[in-house]
């Protein structure tokens, strides 16, 4: 498994093949996935996080049965740009997953990306209760979304 930056991804990526987006809490990983020509991102039901041997099968599992190339995982940097113990946790989990995987993992700033998760959530008139439960995928889906626009913009050019 390598960290990759988004440009390198770009060159490393097999055509006509899924990228996941990963929202990492303490409680939760949310989970979106892109469509093979890497245009939208979709979110998919969370992971409740355990322990991280059980989070690795769990998430593995899954990057095998969709066929995912890599991984886009935000990485929550404070609004000053500075990394807190959430960027560090981040960190960490994608160095434990390097032993476990070749697919390589890129990081993306998420700064926002649960603000923008909660005010489309509320715009769809989504109840508290479900908001709870579709937070955390929904902002793995606007963290794989900017990644998917980024890429884009790398292959015009």
């Amino acid at each position: 498994m390598t960290v990759l930056s988004i440009e390198e991804l770009a060159e490393n990526l097999p055509s006509h093949a899924a990228i996941a987006g990963l929202d990492l809490g303490t409680k939760t990983i949310g989970l979106a996935v892109s469509d093979l020509s890497r245009r939208f991102a979709t979110p998919r039901p969370v992971i409740k996080r355990v322990k991280f041997t059980r989070d690795a099968e769990t998430l593995l599992a899954f990057a095998e049965k969709e066929r995912i190339a890599g991984f886009v995982i935000g990485l929550p940097v404070n609004m000053d740009g500075s990394s807190g113990p959430r960027v560090q946790a981040t960190r960490a989990f994608v160095r434990n997953m390097e032993a476990l995987t070749p697919l390589p993992f890129t990081f993306w700033d998420e700064r926002l990306s649960t603000v923008a998760a909660e005010r489309a959530l509320l715009e769809m008139d989504v109840s508290r209760q479900k908001r709870a439960g579709r937070i955390d995928s929904a902002a793995a889906s606007f963290i794989l979304q900017g990644a998917l626009d980024r890429l884009a913009a790398l292959a015009r050019g």
